[in-house]
């Protein structure tokens, strides 16, 4: 359920029985030849929105800009610093508290974001534990990274084994074009050599630029198929909808 569909008498409705929200959140960056810009944010989007049906919860709107700048050497890639990063996340929880949410649970779909949420989630119990926020109910704070769920990562193994990767995934990459199949057929068969990427550390844009010319890290995304897109995210959702139930339940 969007929670930018829904009129405030209905979240009043829903606040008077549950108190949680889902929010994805993801990156605006390359995603290799055959990938979207759009990638992290879009899967993150759906895969939110498919558990928020499954659940009965509200998802809140997509943080579609991350942390990302190790990516700015490939054109149309966007990043926040982790600082501004940080305080998006925040604002975000603490005026979505202001109207009784208590549990926020977080499906990201981008690695580089883990470090700033994180860190955001202790400023939000930093203003709890110094009596910032002393006249609120507790606010818990959950991130789940949809690409790390057991199902997501037995599911790649077996169908494309190292050719997975870590970046331009060929599981994210599926799950695009299971998204936007007429994009897919447009993007799909763009040159890539080597078949599959070499594997390696990134630091800044410059070296990752220098170190993976096309954007891929160990990925052979031409193994990606838009059947495999719908799988990956119904075993996500699955993972996801177990560990949603346990995390407002405490």
């Amino acid at each position: 359920m969007r929670l930018q569909l829904a009129t405030w008498p209905e979240v009043d409705e829903y606040l008077r029985t549950y108190k949680g929200i889902i929010m994805p959140i993801g990156s605006t960056e390359q995603h290799g030849p055959t990938g979207l810009v759009g990638t992290d944010a879009l899967t993150a989007e759906a895969i939110g929105q498919r558990l928020g049906d499954k659940v009965d919860a509200y998802v809140a709107p997509t943080i579609s800009v991350g942390m990302a700048q190790h990516h700015l050497g490939f054109s149309g890639s966007m990043t926040l610093k982790p600082s501004t990063l940080l305080l998006v996340i925040k604002d975000m929880v603490d005026s979505l508290t202001v109207h009784g949410f208590e549990r926020f649970f977080f499906v990201n779909g981008h690695g580089g974001n883990i470090a700033t949420v994180t860190a955001a989630f202790s400023e939000v119990y930093a203003d709890s534990s110094l009596g910032g926020a002393s006249n609120r109910a507790p606010v818990k704070c959950a991130l789940y990274n949809w690409f790390m769920m057991p199902g997501v990562a037995k599911l790649a193994d077996e169908l494309y084994g190292d050719a997975e990767g870590s970046h331009a995934t060929a599981s994210e990459v599926a799950v695009t074009y299971a998204l936007f199949p007429e994009t897919a057929a447009r993007v799909r068969n763009a040159p890539m050599e080597p078949k599959t990427a070499p594997d390696g550390d990134i630091f800044d844009a410059a070296d990752y630029r220098r170190s993976f010319p096309d954007g891929r890290i160990g990925s052979n995304p031409a193994l990606a198929e838009a059947e495999h897109g719908e799988q990956f995210m119904q075993v996500a959702v699955d993972d996801l909808a177990k560990l949603y139930w346990e995390f407002v339940g405490s």
